[in-house]
């Protein structure tokens, strides 16, 4: 999630879009956000066929991280692994940039995944089983890959960044302790590369689009999230609205997903048990992620959807502070 004021300022004014677009070609007048979260996604189309801008903030993220980025998405993709195209702008670059008084941007075109989106009330056990094998396959291929060029964050670069957020704030010692207590679990675990390696860690329904022709798979969008972790966070965030539910349904689909999962991956038991400290961790990381949105000073005059978001964010912030 993105500094809401950036966000505010970026849907009001697309003047920064329309500048970012001129460096690819594209049919006139079909410039419209899509999305504005992590970073802004238009959508847009050359010669009638849809196609995606990303937009993202020197605050937000690196150049040095897209390109890593860009690199394991190239890579899954040479490898068979069904994920979208980054595209060259006339330039024949795969990044361009916009310099502005209020930072840099930077922009990257794909090309659109073909299939639907799934939904959680409505997928269904086959589904949720070709979902866990998708992210295997992932997982499979991140056990074999050697970047190139810059790698990916890691876990430690994301304890620096909770610790420096929740030091700025008074009040934050249980989430500073929650945070010790998590560091100190997972400093204790094993690296190898079976169980940990490059993870996608947003590999949720919004970011995979269900193909189901001669074989059921999932196109997967959304990558700058990746960073290296343990694969069983990624299914710990990817289960993030089934794993805890009560009710047999959900329990059914989660089981279906691990077996899915175990037909391409090794997934012990003792794996599993573990899932609840790796929430403990993605709970508290979001934590810090929505107390730095939210951190984005005095703005006034703020339309209805903005004060609609800043409530709703305060909220899911609350009750993610009661877990620890």
């Amino acid at each position: 999630m993105m500094d809401l004021g950036n966000m505010l300022r970026g849907v009001a004014n697309d003047a920064f879009a329309q500048r970012l677009l001129q460096f690819w070609v594209y049919d006139e007048g079909t410039l419209r956000l899509w999305r504005a979260s992590s970073n802004f996604v238009y959508a847009f189309e050359r010669n009638q066929v849809q196609y995606f801008l990303r937009i993202s903030f020197e605050q937000d993220n690196s150049i040095e991280q897209i390109r890593a980025e860009l690199e394991f998405m190239q890579y899954l993709q040479t490898n068979g692994f069904p994920t979208v195209t980054s595209i060259h702008s006339k330039n024949k670059k795969l990044i361009e940039t916009l310099s502005r008084p209020e930072g840099t941007y930077f922009a990257v075109v794909f090309n659109a995944a073909n299939g639907i989106n799934l939904d959680d009330d409505t997928i269904t056990e086959k589904q949720m089983e070709e979902w866990g094998k998708s992210l295997a396959l992932l997982h499979c291929l991140s056990k074999t890959y050697e970047p190139v060029g810059e790698k990916r964050k890691s876990w430690l670069d994301t304890v620096q960044f909770m610790e420096s957020v929740f030091k700025k704030y008074p009040g934050e010692e249980l989430a500073l302790q929650e945070l010790n207590e998590i560091t100190n679990w997972l400093q204790l675990l094993s690296t190898d590369n079976n169980i940990f390696g490059l993870i996608h860690y947003d590999f949720q329904l919004d970011n995979l689009f269900f193909k189901e022709d001669n074989y059921p798979h999932f196109n997967v969008i959304d990558f700058d999230d990746a960073i290296y972790h343990w694969y069983a966070l990624d299914i710990v965030t990817a289960l993030d609205d089934f794993i805890n539910a009560d009710d047999s349904q959900s329990k059914l689909l989660t089981h279906s997903f691990l077996n899915g999962y175990r037909t391409k991956m090794v997934l012990d038991n003792d794996v599993v048990a573990q899932f609840p400290q790796f929430q403990r961790y993605a709970n508290l990381y979001k934590y810090a992620r929505l107390l730095e949105a939210l951190n984005y000073g005095e703005i006034n005059d703020t339309p209805t959807w903005f004060d609609n978001l800043k409530d709703k964010l305060i909220s899911v912030a609350d009750k993610l502070r009661n877990n620890f």
